[in-house]
């Protein structure tokens, strides 16, 4: 008290200044903080600006429902459902944000090669897409988003938050799921230069999980994880030669290999614990009803050519040749349709173009990209259109949860040269009834290669979150029987 009084009465003048300045810098930094987050919220998560759910009458009406709900919001919605009994009870694991939601805050940066934030919209679905004034009624309304192919990992967050066998008790989950953007963490580091920075989110999660109660208990192997990207991209080689695509090491880290992982490419020969998922497409409907409705317009579309291709040509002496083939072919017949992808066009990324010619051909065209796999296989799904392939490895070997097991029940296989060197000449040979057949049962798999919208609610269909829930809840339960027998 002494010390106290030794202060002069200037020095309290002096110190008083001093210490409103202090509360003003931190009131300032507070306030700038929590405007950013919800600059984030407003930007990355509308829901939070439209409210959750679908309207009674949104069947007809646009407005409303295009923001996707949080799960807190709309948890009562979800636990009014039933959860069927193929389904296990799975738990969602509440992850620190700097492992999924922090990273849309630098959504211009997550991709090398775009900016993500238009697609990291309404949870990953992105922009809706307005139904143009003269399309004669050939979208439905509110269902259709111009969707990112490497956001996958997102939609299927949001519809497993709302899903009907969420368990918020960990003790009672046959299934954990491990809500991780590992696509965008890849995508975002492409061109990092320090290994240990490329690979740094990934082994801090495997870390984070290790540490977790519920992943002593079977070492993880009751848990998954969904990626939006190839499985290539997270299983870097470092030994001496190897190539460097930019990868990371996500996939051979140890704790990750005895999880399940859900892409939309497997890497077909050490992809073990692997599992192909579909691409997202564009629509991401909300009942039965609407399913039906789409499946109806598809199948009485004119097919007033035999064949059609949207892409472009490719680097690499096998890609390069089929491809080149297809486009030489394409562009000198008139019963073929070509949308060539040019760097920089965006004929390719417009879903009404590209739905727009996959819906007037018998067959369309599905070379390996960059890649096996395509999500234009799952356009062409979506388009009724019949779809050739020229790898195994572009669906065969990729979507056995999802796919016939028969291949010519709903596909054309030219795996040879002297087949794609013509095309024409092989598709013509195909009787017209058997065409029908199969644009039949391509018709049929639209609603388990669909991506629900997350705010639907009594879909009265598998879609393609179900399936794999279905399919995750055999594997798990095949691979820990005997343990349980034992108990």
């Amino acid at each position: 008290m002494a010390q106290k009084e030794r202060y002069s009465s200037k020095d309290k003048q002096h110190s008083f200044p001093a210490s409103l300045i202090s509360h003003l810098k931190f009131g300032f930094y507070f306030s700038l903080i929590v405007f950013s987050w919800f600059l984030l919220l407003f930007t990355c998560f509308p829901s939070y600006r439209h409210g959750p759910g679908r309207p009674a009458n949104a069947a007809g009406s646009h407005a409303g429902h295009d923001g996707v709900g949080s799960s807190s919001s709309l948890a009562a919605t979800a636990a009014a459902a039933t959860c069927p009994d193929a389904i296990a009870s799975f738990y969602v694991y509440d992850l620190p944000p700097e492992f999924n939601f922090v990273m849309l805050a630098s959504c211009r940066t997550l991709n090398i090669y775009t900016d993500m934030c238009p697609h990291v919209t309404n949870r990953g679905l992105g922009q809706p897409i307005p139904r143009a004034p003269n399309d004669g009624h050939r979208r439905l309304d509110g269902s259709w988003y111009a969707t990112h192919q490497f956001i996958a990992e997102m939609i299927f967050h949001a519809r497993a938050e709302r899903h009907p066998c969420r368990t918020r008790d960990p003790l009672a989950a046959e299934l954990f799921y491990v809500p991780f953007y590992g696509g965008l963490d890849a995508s975002s580091r492409f061109r990092e230069a320090d290994l240990a920075e490329r690979d740094r989110l990934a082994v801090e999660l495997a870390d984070f999980l290790e540490t977790q109660p519920a992943w002593r208990r079977r070492a993880g192997g009751d848990h998954f994880l969904v990626l939006g990207r190839t499985a290539w991209d997270f299983m870097r080689n470092d030994a001496d030669g190897s190539s460097d695509f930019g990868a990371n090491r996500l996939l051979h880290l140890p704790a990750i290999a005895n999880m399940s992982v859900l892409t939309v490419e497997r890497q077909p020969w050490e992809g073990r614990n692997q599992f192909g998922i579909p691409y997202p497409s564009y629509f991401h409907p909300y009942s039965v009803e609407e399913v039906e409705e789409w499946q109806d317009k598809v199948r009485k579309s004119p097919r007033t050519h035999l064949f059609s291709f949207v892409g472009g040509p490719r680097k690499g002496i096998e890609k390069a040749a089929v491809r080149s083939a297809i486009l030489e072919q394409c562009g000198a017949s008139p019963r073929c349709r070509r949308v060539q992808c040019a760097p920089g066009s965006s004929e390719c990324h417009d879903p009404d173009q590209v739905l727009e010619v996959m819906m007037g051909s018998e067959f369309c065209m599905q070379p390996p990209g960059d890649s096996f796999t395509r999500r234009s296989v799952f356009d062409a799904v979506l388009a009724g259109c019949v779809p050739v392939f020229f790898s195994e490895h572009t669906a065969y070997s990729q979507y056995g949860w999802y796919l016939p097991g028969e291949a010519t029940d709903y596909s054309v296989f030219l795996g040879g040269e002297e087949k794609w060197r013509r095309i024409e000449a092989e598709l013509t040979t195909i009787p017209a009834e058997e065409v029908a057949r199969m644009r039949g049962r391509v018709i049929e798999l639209i609603p388990r290669l669909t991506y629900a919208h997350p705010n639907a609610t009594g879909l009265g269909f598998q879609d393609a979150v179900d399936v794999a829930l279905r399919r995750l809840t055999q594997h798990v339960r095949g691979r820990f029987r005997p343990a349980r027998e034992e108990r």
